[in-house]
């Protein structure tokens, strides 16, 4: 094998990240460029068949829908939420959460209510940033923490998404799946708190905030731990972000605090509290979580029936069948609870009008941006088949890519490989802007990297696993993220700001991620 065929397979990546970090071209229009280079490469180089890269396209295209329509279904819930006033009046209630610990307030508000949005499948980075204005933080600190948060419980975001593409990838089972990422779930989650603290106040903080910091970090992760165990991985991000709600309640009321104190109100206040009660205002989210504990409880008949009989299996790439599972996906049920939600939200002609304009403009460009990595990583991953009799052939094993990084990387990093896989996630997470988009373009090669290094099949799977953590931690530093935050506070152009400055926690995180690994498969 050739360092040739290991640069050309390599080569996708290099264009699409240099296209984003020095080309600052917007993920979208990145990964289209990306993808038509990926086809020529797989064409050209590894001798695909014209036909397999064009039908492998269209299987990652399908099996990126549940992050596609999750985008476009969450754009729409926020957007109805805004016009009418519904984060307005969130706003004015959280405003008097911890009102004299900024750093329960912090994890409370980013590590808390961040997780258990995300879960839910309303977007951390669209949500947070005006709170944190609203409370008093510069623009810096409302666009990097709410994104960092995004990464405590990334993984089960949107319902566990990323862990069921990680597990339809590896052909397990969701909650045997979700074992890999939960074991690394309390030392990740309480690194990210401590990020936290350290973007907003450096050591000085970290040092001040450690109880409160480690309370909430180890009780997201040991969740994370505990609900894998019932069989419950699909609801983690719900129950930790509320555990951490209800941990950081207890430790403020031990002090003698006061965990809410309403204080004096200002005009926007008053009216948003006059238009709507707080449990209207978060009926959407209300609904989603009894509509998701419904269709998520093993010893319920909804989760069998609609994640199981109810699979809905397309076969794309021969003897590959996609499950869509429609009415289990989170974006189907963003979109009827925001409709069951209308008669609280009660929102005006206009404003729904005014919200289905900005959704139309909004959504189209992030939905091609989740769609195009997924088309990127099938291409890779089917390159160098043929079809023939029974189905897709790999006539030369050195013409597929994955093979040939997998190869590549056995020879050179041996057992350190584990020392490798999270940084190679991360790379993932911030070309593609999705730990689930990091999975499904990685989780192959890790596998396959196993098999060449002659190790157990566990020890590619915890690489995998731990590649897409590094995915997921990728969201404080992904130019599209970062953008979203910033665009929701009129903040346009501090994002790169940011950028310079989270790289380092999101480089010191994921390299706690990676002794993790290391100590678990050398």
């Amino acid at each position: 094998m050739s360092w040739l065929a290991v640069l050309f397979a390599l080569s996708p990546v290099i264009v699409i990240f240099c296209l984003i970090a020095f080309l600052k071209k917007a993920a979208d229009t990145a990964g289209v460029i990306g993808w038509f280079f990926t086809l020529a490469v797989a064409i050209f180089y590894f001798k695909t068949s014209p036909r397999v890269c064009l039908v492998a396209s269209v299987a990652g295209v399908v099996e990126s829908l549940p992050i596609t329509l999750m985008v476009v279904a969450s754009l729409f819930q926020m957007g109805v939420m805004l016009e009418c006033g519904a984060v307005t009046r969130l706003v004015a209630t959280l405003k008097g959460i911890a009102r004299n610990d900024r750093v329960v307030q912090i994890l409370i508000i980013n590590i808390g209510f961040g997780t258990l949005l995300a879960s839910l499948g309303a977007t951390p980075v669209s949500i947070l940033p005006p709170i944190m204005i609203a409370l008093g933080y510069s623009s810096f600190v409302a666009i990097a923490l709410p994104a960092l948060g995004y990464d405590a419980l990334c993984t089960y975001a949107l319902l566990g998404i990323p862990v069921v593409v990680f597990a339809s990838l590896t052909g397990m089972e969701p909650n045997e799946a979700g074992w890999y990422f939960a074991r690394f779930m309390p030392v990740m989650s309480t690194g990210i708190a401590f990020g936290m603290l350290y973007l907003v106040g450096r050591f000085k903080l970290m040092l001040k905030g450690a109880v409160p910091t480690l309370v909430a970090g180890l009780t997201a992760g040991f969740v994370a731990i505990g609900m894998n165990r019932v069989g419950m991985t699909t609801l983690t991000g719900v129950a930790a972000g509320a555990a951490v709600v209800v941990v950081m309640a207890a430790y403020v009321s031990l002090r003698g605090q006061k965990f809410y104190e309403r204080g004096e109100p200002t005009e926007a206040d008053s009216a948003a509290r006059a238009r709507m009660s707080l449990a209207a205002a978060v009926s959407p989210w209300i609904i989603l979580v009894v509509a998701a504990a419904l269709t998520n409880t093993p010893s319920l008949p909804f989760f069998d029936l609609v994640f199981k009989k109810l699979a809905m299996p397309l076969e794309v790439v021969p003897g590959a069948p996609v499950k869509i599972r429609f009415f289990w996906q989170a974006y189907f049920w963003v979109t009827v609870t925001t409709f069951l939600a209308l008669p609280f939200l009660r929102p005006t002609r206009e404003e729904f009008s005014r919200a289905a304009r900005k959704w139309v403009r909004r959504s189209w460009r992030p939905a091609i941006a989740a769609a195009v990595y997924f088309a990127v990583a099938y291409v890779i991953n089917h390159s160098g088949k043929v079809a023939g009799p029974t189905g897709w052939e790999l006539p030369v094993p050195f013409h597929n890519m994955v093979f040939v990084l997998a190869h590549g990387a056995a020879s050179t990093f041996g057992d350190l490989y584990g020392l490798v896989a999270p940084f190679l996630g991360l790379l993932g997470g911030f070309i593609s802007g999705s730990e689930t988009s990091s999975i499904a373009m990685l989780t192959k090669l890790h596998v396959d990297t196993a098999t060449f290094a002659e190790k157990i099949k566990i020890v590619g799977l915890v690489w995998a696993a731990a590649s897409g953590i590094g995915g997921g931690l990728a969201s404080v530093i992904s130019p599209a993220k970062l953008q979203n935050a910033a665009a929701i506070i009129d903040a346009i152009g501090e994002e790169s700001n940011v950028l310079r400055k989270t790289i380092f926690v999101s480089l010191s995180i994921t390299a706690l991620c990676a002794l993790l690994t290391l100590l678990w498969t050398i």
